[in-house]
């Protein structure tokens, strides 16, 4: 590594150390505000985005304790230290061998603190042990605390989704151009070049990729099998990965589009044109201060007036991050209001039970006066003859 290379390299961590000293800083806040005295980060997004480090799920218990008015301390089992890049601006490491007993060095470091929030995906294990272990302690789920702080993304997080998103648009206009042949394949094939695709792309990991053909696609979740793709069919093709730009944790991708193996019939192009015109003004109603209800009901309205209500089974959206699924939900009954750094899907289908279904799905970032759409991969209905 060359000088300057160094130079940059340790000014890119001193970046990183401070945006999460000032991370850490809000949490406490929230904490202190909320009446809680600490957070116990186990397994989940919430540790990686305070240190960097991503936890094994393993059953030998790692926990950040954060306390409202002391240092932070990450415990971690001694065989897994190695993997930590420890940051004493940040927390103290704590390894901690078998025949030690996990569960008392963590309230042992908690001390006074009695109420507590702790990760939603703590295993049951783990929290059952801290609850016999700190008698009298109050609980609460992390997500209260950190998800409407993780929900609003910084610059570097933005950067970090939008890079995603483009290198997930690329494989898309592979399966738009039909450069990805579906014709004959099955569902799990085209599902593994797609995730392949990813990864070349930049991806460190898949998320999922979805495929569901002809009937399967109108199940939103839907496990691609063995079921070969005929003509004449919607395809539906939701995937998604976890791309790191540069040593931050990695950010998530997340987009879906539908194809047709072959001239579509006047139903599909009818159901189709409704689905754009639904995720269109979605998208369009998205500005801060507008309630994630609210982008829900605009383009859910439009598929209930096109009589599809019974067909649109999910919410319309989803928040993203270091998780594919996170803070904010675009839902009936959340009132929240959407904020400027809010990144989340908008992601209507329409699924028709035994035959066919559709999805348009892409990325968008809520910013100071409106929306900035994430995927800029084509939204028509393509026909894939391959």
């Amino acid at each position: 590594m060359t000088a300057a290379s160094a130079f940059a390299a340790g000014g890119a961590a001193s970046a990183l150390t401070e945006a999460r000293s000032a991370r850490m800083a809000r949490v406490r806040e929230a904490l202190a505000s909320a009446g809680l005295d600490a957070l116990l980060c186990s397994l989940g997004a919430d540790l990686p985005w305070l240190t960097g480090y991503e936890a094994m799920p393993l059953e030998r218990p790692t926990v950040l304790v954060l306390p409202v008015d002391a240092d932070a301390t990450l415990l971690v089992p001694r065989l897994e230290a190695p993997r930590v890049r420890e940051d004493g601006a940040l927390f103290s490491l704590r390894p901690w061998s078998d025949g030690e007993d996990a569960v008392a060095i963590v309230a042992g470091l908690v001390g006074r603190a009695r109420h507590l929030a702790v990760s939603d995906r703590t295993w049951s294990s783990l929290l059952l042990g801290l609850q016999g272990a700190m008698s009298g302690a109050t609980w609460s789920p992390s997500s209260t605390v950190v998800g409407p702080l993780r929900a609003l993304k910084d610059e570097s997080e933005i950067a970090a989704l939008a890079a995603a998103a483009a290198a997930a648009d690329r494989v898309a206009a592979a399966l738009l151009s039909g450069e990805i042949a579906l014709l004959g394949r099955s569902e799990a094939d085209v599902s593994a070049e797609l995730g392949a695709r990813l990864v070349a792309e930049g991806h460190a990991k898949v998320n999922f990729a979805i495929v569901g053909s002809g009937p399967n696609a109108a199940s939103p979740h839907h496990e691609p099998g063995d079921r070969l793709i005929g003509r004449g069919e919607t395809v539906v093709c939701d995937f998604g990965g976890t791309l790191h730009l540069g040593e931050d944790a990695g950010y998530c991708s997340d987009i879906t589009r539908t194809v047709v193996t072959g001239e579509p019939g006047s139903e599909v192009r009818e159901l189709y044109e409704v689905l754009e015109r639904a995720q269109a003004a979605a998208v369009a109603t998205v500005r801060p201060g507008i309630a994630c209800e609210d982008v829900d009901r605009a383009g859910r309205s439009i598929i209930d007036a096109a009589g599809y209500r019974d067909h649109f089974v999910h919410r319309i959206g989803h928040g993203i991050g270091i998780e594919e699924h996170e803070d904010p939900y675009m839902v009936e009954g959340n009132t929240a209001l959407v904020e400027a750094g809010h990144a989340f899907s908008v992601e209507p289908g329409i699924y028709v039970s035994g035959r066919f279904g559709a999805r348009v799905e892409d990325i968008v970032v809520a910013t100071g006066t409106g929306v900035r759409p994430l995927n800029r991969a084509d939204h028509a209905l393509h026909v894939v003859e391959a």
